[in-house]
């Protein structure tokens, strides 16, 4: 797990939750040391070249100026702007503020991407810190706990989820969702679709065990870590939602099944 802060892979709020994949805090105490080997590699199981989508997300007509005018997505590169007034009025400022300001589809599609893998590199994070550090509960004699102090923490951002408008949520997705197959391209999926590989990923994170009752931690060197090996063993995204606590991460998991739905009616 890694050091102080939380950081929140936006890359399951923005999409997958934009009300969806999306806000996931990242506590550095808990962060796993950064791989050494690229933080992205095409998964062994991609749908053969041919086969084609099999989630296709309706082709988007560009987006609309405030007057209503229809104008065409810009390229990727030049879509920061575009992208964040966007989430600001999906989800007020207050949110769309917690984003870094530079390449932030491709930061969110490399994140979303990697929640099933061990790890998830900090320099592809696509959101700042938040200023609440994390500090364990105490158990009986020197136990450390994961438990309500900590989940508080998360209860202000799950509630932005929580409030999210699916439907607003998707049109953005699918009014932006060039960009987000063009980022996926350029990760190294030329033959792959951003939206099946979405779809597989909210699936993962749904699949996430939740145990009942505060989670017992260890401390071998300056990093927490889960004391279950089986917890410990899970990947950066589901770790996530342990640490969010049951209630956070029921939250979660239900808007979760609603955007697949979405994403998967079309």
């Amino acid at each position: 797990m890694d050091e102080p802060d939380f950081k929140l892979p936006l890359g399951v709020l923005v999409l997958v939750v934009l009300g969806a994949a999306g806000w996931y805090f990242w506590d550095d105490i808990f962060a796993p040391p950064e791989p050494e080997t690229p933080p992205s590699q095409p998964a062994p199981a991609q749908p053969a070249a041919d086969a084609g989508p099999r989630n296709p997300v309706p082709e988007s007509e560009g987006l609309r100026t405030p007057e209503g005018e229809l104008v065409p997505l810009p390229p990727l590169d030049d879509s920061d702007s575009y992208f964040l007034i966007e989430v600001a009025n999906a989800f007020g400022d207050a949110v769309e503020e917690l984003l870094v300001r530079e390449d932030v589809i491709d930061r969110l599609v490399t994140s979303i991407d990697n929640l099933p893998r061990d790890a998830i590199p900090d320099r592809i994070r696509p959101v700042g810190t938040l200023d609440e550090s994390f500090k364990p509960d105490q158990g009986e004699g020197d136990r450390l706990l994961l438990g309500i102090t900590s989940y508080a923490r998360y209860d202000a951002l799950v509630a932005y989820i929580y409030y999210a408008d699916i439907d607003k949520v998707y049109d953005i997705y699918q009014r932006f969702y060039p960009l987000f197959q063009t980022a996926y391209e350029r990760l190294g999926y030329p033959d792959a679709y951003f939206n099946d590989r979405l779809i597989e990923v909210i699936d993962h994170l749904l699949a996430t065990p939740m145990p009942a009752g505060p989670l017992e931690l260890r401390r071998p060197n300056v990093l927490y870590e889960f004391a279950d090996p089986g917890l410990e063993s899970l990947s950066s995204g589901q770790k996530l939602l342990l640490r969010m606590g049951p209630d956070n991460a029921a939250t979660l998991k239900r808007k979760l099944e609603k955007f697949r739905a979405r994403l998967v009616q079309g």
